[in-house]
């Protein structure tokens, strides 16, 4: 088995499959029903699902999106209507959420190193503490 596609529930579909093709790079590639698909990159599928249910709690399985300038990368993630998490300062990494409220981190392409905790050290600025 290989994994196809990753679907993100969400009450907005069109609006996050926005938010998520603009900072992925994907464009918007199909519609149905409840589904609003990104184009597939290396066989690859994102798509969204309406859902009636709202997001509670932290997800169990989240993004790590590699840039070449992390911090570069919160401010378009910003500017698209995302925002930085507050709570995970000290763990080193920077967290972020899309418009919905989905967690996902933006970690540097190169490698980074990682404490005995599992706590990062790529941030020049850790945030808020």
């Amino acid at each position: 088995m290989h994994i196809k596609d990753i679907i993100i529930d969400c009450a907005d579909p069109e609006r996050l499959a926005t938010f998520w093709g603009v900072l992925l790079g994907r464009p918007i590639a199909g519609r149905m029903g409840p589904y609003v698909w990104l184009e597939r990159e290396n066989g690859l599928g994102v798509g969204f699902q309406k859902s009636g249910e709202p997001k509670v709690g932290k997800n169990r399985v989240h993004f790590d999106l590699a840039a070449a300038d992390p911090p570069a990368e919160q401010r378009r993630v910003e500017s698209l209507g995302g925002r930085r998490l507050e709570g995970y300062e000290e763990g080193g990494f920077l967290v972020m959420a899309d418009p919905e409220g989905n967690e996902f981190c933006i970690i540097p392409e190169g490698p980074f190193e990682l404490d005995d905790e599992g706590r990062a050290d790529y941030l020049d600025d850790p945030g808020p503490v």
